[in-house]
């Protein structure tokens, strides 16, 4: 059976589409070079579903951004030096460390530094 190959894009709708791009490549380090392409490191990526009135990110926000970072201290080191608020931390035995921090538009996103066996 034909099935996709891994995640192709992520398309988010934004009152400032540049000052959001601005931010996720200033903040965030994902680039957005002139072809628009972002050649990510290779990693698990999780596809998941959550019920309608799970709490894991806002309920008014359909999808949250989740990006995989190989050192979550080092990178919660330089979203506090720009700024950012980190909303919450916490470690999943197995699973990894996590994060939480809200973009300029209001969205939640969530960093992930995965366990070294997933």
């Amino acid at each position: 059976m034909e099935g996709v190959c891994g995640l192709g894009g992520v398309f988010i709708r934004a009152d400032d589409p540049n000052g959001l791009r601005q931010w996720y490549g200033d903040v965030l380090g994902v680039v957005d070079p002139p072809d628009g392409v972002w050649r990510q490191e290779a990693g698990p990526t999780v596809f998941a579903a959550f019920p309608r009135d799970n709490d894991h990110f806002p309920l008014d926000q359909p999808v949250m951004l989740n990006f995989r970072v190989a050192d979550l201290g080092a990178m919660l080191q330089r979203l506090r030096s720009a700024g950012v608020a980190v909303l919450r931390e916490e470690d999943q035995a197995g699973v990894g460390s996590f994060a939480w921090v809200t973009d300029p538009e209001g969205n939640r996103v969530e960093l992930w530094q995965p366990a070294p066996d997933v």
